[in-house]
Parts: structure tokens; sequence; C-alpha cells
């Protein structure tokens, strides 16, 4: 049931980190503080389809 996602910066839109996730107990789009190296600071990060 774990797949691979994608996270993507919403304010750069640079593709900078893969996770896993549960589809079962989480079928929402992730959503994470990740630094982004681009803009040198943290940004939100959200899951890509």
């Amino acid at each position: 049931m774990r797949v691979i996602v994608t996270l993507a910066c919403t304010e750069c839109g640079d593709r900078n980190y893969t996770t896993t996730k549960n589809k079962r107990n989480h079928p929402e789009r992730l959503e994470m503080r990740k630094y982004s190296p681009r803009l040198k600071k943290y940004t939100i990060h959200r899951e890509t389809r």
C-alpha cells in the first residue's frame, strides 16, 4: 500500500524531495515544510501527482 510520492516547492515549483506514504491511512495530499536550496529557506512542499 505504500507509494513513492514527489514533493514540489509551492513557491518556485522545484521537485526537491521524494518520500513514501500509505494511501490507505492518508488519501489526501501530503504537505511538509522542507528546505528549498534555490530559495535558501524553508518553504511548504506539496505532493505532486
